[in-house]
């Protein structure tokens, strides 16, 4: 049976290592899909659980150096932030003095400035004392980034070398030959005490663990989406005990469908649920994004999470736990963060072969430098600048961060991608197309005509007998009677009439409300109103006709309204140079009136569900410009999820069905039409973002590795005579030669530009 599991994964430190999980997995029996994200810390993995159990799943990610952390996630999180951040603060108090010690008759010799310290811990007057002292406070650093070493070792002894492999590998060839030239000293054979590289290993330890450190932290303010939305649940409730019939306090995680809770004013709501007694106005912006309260009584749904404003009520729990809106709503964005989109596949393969490269250039050009040098220290510093400043940790988390902090935005804009493909591939559309009723309409009729020579009286005439009917005609008149404000009568007697109207009875008088063909059939002349008939029809309204004792009063015409941001879409969209087209099952003349309003050209009128995604599918291919069109289809229907399913991006409304939702990449939570605009606009920032990381990630490489190499050295005596000498000389000394302890601050200062890049998308503001 196959199943789906996410693990939260401990001990990784950039892409590689992501990669590593990933290659090892996909080699093993039973796993269908693996993936593995950097910025999120988790394992996505799919896999069949008769031949394949968790436990060995768990043992595979512990044999290769990871382990998997159980509990609660944040927790975890916060402990293993504690822990970096404690080794960090005591490699740096071991750090600083050896890095004083060393360089203090430097800066001494080299400025004016003057650095006390003992003769005893000068290096080339003591030597074998120095030695020791330094030894004494490197091996604390060491002991301190353990994590370097037995990640970075185990990972290239199983042939996956990692950031921490290049880090091990350096700082322990810079380490031994310390120990080497150390043993010489007290040989008597170094009494200057040359050659020793305690102080470059120690910096370059701490400066990375600093650079983890920030880039951690930085990391988890790109899941501070997921964070407030976990934080708008109470943890406690207030039900009805079934046996006892009192009020009882409970845990929210202990609440079950069918328990009946208390809410008070200024009280959270902590589950789905219906109103089964009193009434209240609900603040629902956490969902919804409105700042008005909206009133809710018996009958009414209520969604865990918002927050109860004034009255007391009791409803009924119909969703709990993860089947709750909100919860729905976290698992998407989580599933989305931890999704990979198609433009990171390239910095995951650049990636896996990236650090083996770097091993082979730092190989070669150390190789090749002590070949034309005969110099083994210059050699060697060649060597571990290659490998500390080649780190693919800024090419790993180009993608993931922005993904991360994206989706996250989104979330806070009632915008939820469902994968990070959907925010990839929104960028590229051309082309939006709309179902009518429900998306660009509100999805029920409203009055807006009204021909009578007394207004009011025909409003109170038929809002007293269609309070009766439920038809959604009926609900209308009835909604703009009750706003104004009419004194509804008293009806004696009611019937419906099936295809034709109402009839009914008020102070004797018989009353008739319905369509032409129920006036026809009772002899009621409408000539009068034919020109306003006409022109009623045409504009795709429908007629309701009120008749008192035969006598034709007058026409109410209703129709279904667009929604307040759908002509200000349209427009944006057509700017932005997308085309826009319109699918609905209404009649032409209905569905070319709402177009015109508008100011869509093309139109599909009268198309069947069936047919729905056919038409998209021939707009997808647009055989009049000859290329194909990058389509995204928005609905809300079940007659929609065809469509939804064939566009390239299929775009649900969030008042729709279930299975418009489930069918869709991307759920617009607030059912507002303009934010079809804020999804698109997210996702070009967010595209935009990542090619800007990709791309100085790429550079500090193409850069930062022939200059480690030496390649600068080469030209030496052009470049320091020339006008930047001076410029070169102060940042790399006399031999322009990149000292390690620049490349491991380079190398983690890329890191923490990248993922603060990727922060930015939190400033994202829509334009409308």
């Amino acid at each position: 049976m196959d199943n789906k599991i996410i693990l939260k994964i401990g001990g990784m430190h950039c892409s590689a290592c992501a990669r590593s999980i990933e290659r090892s997995f996909k080699k093993t029996n039973g796993v269908l899909e693996v993936n593995v994200n950097i910025a999120t810390e988790k394992a996505t993995l799919s896999y069949n659980d008769s031949i394949l159990k968790y436990d060995d799943i768990i043992k595979q990610i512990e044999k290769l150096g990871f382990y998997v952390a159980e509990g609660d996630k944040e927790i975890q999180k916060q402990k293993e932030l504690k822990e970096q951040k404690i080794r960090l603060i005591l490699s740096i108090i071991f750090c600083i003095p050896l890095f004083y010690v060393s360089m203090a008759p430097m800066v001494s010799m080299l400025t004016s400035i003057y650095l006390p310290i003992p003769n005893i811990l000068v290096h080339h007057i003591s030597p074998r004392f120095f030695s020791i002292f330094a030894l004494i406070f490197t091996i604390p650093v060491m002991i301190f980034g353990y994590k370097f070493y037995t990640i970075g070792f185990s990972s290239l002894f199983r042939g996956s070398p990692n950031m921490d492999s290049l880090i091990a590998i350096g700082t322990t060839s810079a380490f031994i030959y310390s120990v080497y030239s150390s043993i010489l000293s007290f040989l008597g054979n170094n009494p200057h005490g040359d050659n020793l590289y305690y102080e470059s290993v120690a910096v370059i330890l701490t400066l990375v663990q600093l650079g983890k450190y920030m880039e951690s932290r930085s990391k988890g303010k790109t899941g501070e989406a997921i964070k407030k939305l976990m934080g708008l649940r109470p943890k406690k409730a207030f039900i009805i005990d079934s046996n006892t019939n009192e009020e009882v306090e409970v845990n929210v995680s202990d609440l079950k469908v069918g328990d009946i809770i208390i809410v008070r004013p200024g009280e959270s709501i902590p589950v789905d649920g219906e109103i089964i007694e009193g009434a209240s106005s609900i603040d629902e912006s956490m969902l919804t994004g409105e700042s008005i309260a909206v009133e809710k009584g018996v009958g009414d749904t209520v969604i865990g999470a918002s927050i109860n404003k004034t009255g007391s009520f009791k409803f009924r729990a119909t969703k709990v736990g993860e089947d709750t809106a909100l919860s729905q709503i976290i698992k998407l964005v989580e599933n989305a963060q931890g999704s990979k989109a198609p433009i990171a596949n390239l910095a995951d393969i650049v990636s896996s072969y990236f650090v083996p490269t770097v091993m082979i250039i730092a190989f070669i050009s150390a190789l090749l430098w002590f070949v034309f040098t005969h110099n083994f220290v210059f050699a060697l510093t060649i060597f571990v600048s290659v490998l500390v400043i080649a780190c693919p940790c800024a090419l790993g988390l180009a993608t993931p961060t922005a993904i991360m902090v994206a989706t996250g935005k989104g979330a806070e804009l009632g915008i939820l991608f469902k994968d990070a493909s959907a925010i990839e591939v929104l960028h590229k559309v051309n082309a939006l197309m709309f179902d009518k009723t429900g998306t660009l309409t509100e999805g029920k009729p409203f009055v807006t005509d009204i021909i009578s020579n007394d207004e009011k009286r025909i409003l109170t005439i038929a809002g007293s007998v269609e309070c009766l009917s439920e038809h959604p005609l009926a609900n209308a008149i009835v909604s703009r009677a009750k706003d104004s404000g009419v004194n509804f009568l008293k009806v004696d007697s009611f019937n419906a009439i099936s295809g034709f109207g109402v009839e009914a009875t008020i102070d004797s008088n018989n009353i008739l409300i319905g369509n032409e063909a129920l006036m026809n059939s009772r002899s009621i002349n409408t000539d009068f109103y034919k020109s306003d008939i006409d022109l009623l029809s045409s504009s795709g309204k429908t007629c309701m006709f009120i008749a008192e004792n035969n006598v034709l009063l007058g026409i109410i015409a209703c129709a279904d309204r667009l929604k307040e941001d759908s002509i200000n879409t349209i427009k944006t969209l057509q700017k932005k140079g997308i085309k826009t087209a319109m699918i609905t099952g209404d009649n032409s003349k209905t569905a070319n009136n709402i177009a015109k309003e508008l100011g869509i050209d093309t139109v599909f009128s009268e198309v069947l569900p069936a047919d729905k995604s056919n038409i998209v599918k021939e707009f997808q291919a647009d055989s009049s410009s000859n290329k194909n069109n990058i389509v995204a289809f928005v609905g809300d229907g079940i007659n929609d999820a065809p469509a939804l399913t064939q566009a390239d991006i299929g775009i649900a409304i969030g008042s729709g069905t279930d299975v418009a939702i489930e069918s869709a990449d991307i759920v617009l939570v607030k059912s507002k039409t303009r934010d079809v605009i804020s999804a698109i606009e997210l996702s070009h920032a967010t595209i935009k973002d990542i090619k800007q990381n990709l791309f100085w990630a790429f550079c500090y490489n193409v850069l930062g590795i022939p200059i480690a190499c030496g390649v600068l050295h080469i030209f030496k005596d052009y470049l320091v005579s020339s006008s930047v000498g001076g410029f070169l000389v102060a940042i790399m000394g006399p031999d322009l030669l990149l000292n390690p302890i620049f490349a491991a601050l380079a190398m983690s200062l890329s890191s923490i530009c990248v993922v603060f890049n990727a922060l930015r998308l939190n400033l994202f503001k829509p334009s409308i």
